[in-house]
């Protein structure tokens, strides 16, 4: 089986196009890892080199291609119920207080992957008697058309729902084969969109929104790719919005768009007004 080799220029060349697609910067040390995602879509089209690859998503703009390169470069780790001290100041204080003012509230998971983290603040609301979950509208989106397909299918390994507990997993989950496939309810809750998150024109597809989670995401850009999807964040939130990201990130030193709230010993950061 033939091997494709990823020349360094080739490599350089491929890691800035990504870049521009997506804000996304591969590190030198994941070059050897890009060239193995990507050797058998080489091989499928019959390639002579990356090269020829390259060729093809710079010029010959093939919507699918690009779907394929973002499933290579992403990487879709995520389980149900992750970072739940977050998830528990969601349900718990802030969706309570918004709608304490307000008829409706407006949440986003950004980058919600293969849907475990828009499902599980799905399944939330539902267990909490406070909520109505009609008042609550949840968009969910991702850059990876595959990963979106998955969540729209609803069915995980046990490795997905290992944090579930046992009578939620009975209440929301079917059981065939070591899979677990979500409730249509469940699934009904969610309104799946595939945003780039550089691409200012799709991230305006959603608007007024009162939370977002952008969690474990910022992690793949630089600070300039950060700064423009974090701007195009604050002007697409309502006023006073807040904003969670992954528990071991912090905005610090890259905006000050948002600041910091330490609530029930959980650090949330709010839309600066005024």
């Amino acid at each position: 089986m033939v091997h494709y080799e990823l020349d360094r220029d080739t490599f350089l060349e491929l890691r800035d196009f990504v870049y521009q697609q997506t804000g996304i910067y591969i590190q030198d040390s994941k070059k050897y890892l890009l060239e193995n995602r990507l050797q058998k879509r080489l091989r499928e089209n019959k390639f002579d080199s990356f090269k020829d690859y390259l060729y093809l998503l710079k010029y010959r703009k093939n919507q699918s291609e690009l779907n394929y390169l973002f499933d290579a470069i992403t990487t879709n780790e995520t389980y149900f119920f992750r970072e739940d001290k977050q998830l528990n100041l969601l349900i718990n204080k802030i969706i309570p207080e918004l709608l304490s003012k307000q008829q409706r509230v407006r949440i986003w998971s950004a980058a919600c992957s293969t849907g475990e983290e828009p499902y599980s603040i799905a399944i939330l609301i539902n267990e909490n008697r406070e909520i109505n979950p009609s008042k609550v509208e949840i968009i969910a989106s991702d850059i990876s058309n595959s990963a979106l397909n998955s969540a729209r299918r609803g069915i995980y390994s046990s490795y997905s729902i290992r944090k579930v507990p046992s009578h939620i997993l009975k209440k929301y989950f079917t059981e065939s084969n070591d899979f677990y496939k979500i409730s249509d309810n469940i699934k009904r809750m969610i309104k799946l969109y595939q945003i780039n998150l550089i691409d200012e024109k799709q991230m305006c597809f959603v608007r007024n929104v009162d939370i977002v989670f952008l969690r474990n995401v910022l992690i793949y850009f630089d600070d300039e790719a950060k700064k423009k999807v974090l701007s195009v964040l604050y002007d697409l939130m309502k006023d006073a919005g807040y904003l969670f990201v992954g528990v071991s990130e912090s905005l610090h030193n890259v905006t000050t768009l948002f600041k910091p709230l330490m609530i029930d010993h959980t650090v949330v950061y709010r839309k600066v007004t005024g």
